[in-house]
């Protein structure tokens, strides 16, 4: 069983682990080692978790997934959605993605992922997300925005 609750200050060098083993898939996919979730440091990710909206998925004592966002103008951006390898496809991220939008109370969510990372973007697709546009972060690769209304989410 997984419980889906709110990340703590001590979670934070659980949740580097997690992360760094999260994007070793990512550095692969795009060639590049130095992807900032890999290079980030445990005090980076404390300030971090300090300023945001942050779930994790535990299983058992394990974390096994986490998201974080910040809210800002009535979206929550969505970032670091996280799975720790092993247990990636058996719905974990849909359930963080679905919490994360509902402990919002906003009624838009945006997010980005690289436009090679396909598992990622069927995710987001299949959430209701949208394509709104897409940056080059450098040459070879854009960043894919998408964006979903949470209308039905908010308390209003």
């Amino acid at each position: 069983m997984i419980d889906i609750l709110p990340v703590a200050a001590a979670d934070a060098g659980e949740l580097l682990t997690l992360q760094r083993a999260a994007y070793v898939t990512e550095a692969r996919l795009y060639g590049d080692p130095n992807l900032p979730p890999l290079v980030q440091t445990l005090a980076e990710l404390e300030s971090e978790l300090a300023g945001s909206l942050a779930l994790k998925a535990v299983a058992g004592h394990r974390i096994v997934g986490a998201v974080r966002a910040r809210v800002e103008d009535g979206t929550v951006h969505v970032g670091r959605l996280t799975v720790a390898p092993d247990q990636q496809g058996r719905g974990v991220g849909s359930r963080l993605l679905d919490a994360i939008e509902q402990a919002s109370g906003v009624a838009a969510a945006a997010l980005f992922t690289g436009h090679l990372s396909e598992g990622n973007l069927r995710l987001y697709i299949r959430h209701g997300y949208v394509e709104t546009h897409r940056t080059a972060l450098r040459p070879g690769v854009d960043l894919v925005h998408l964006r979903k209304d949470l209308g039905a989410w908010t308390s209003s």
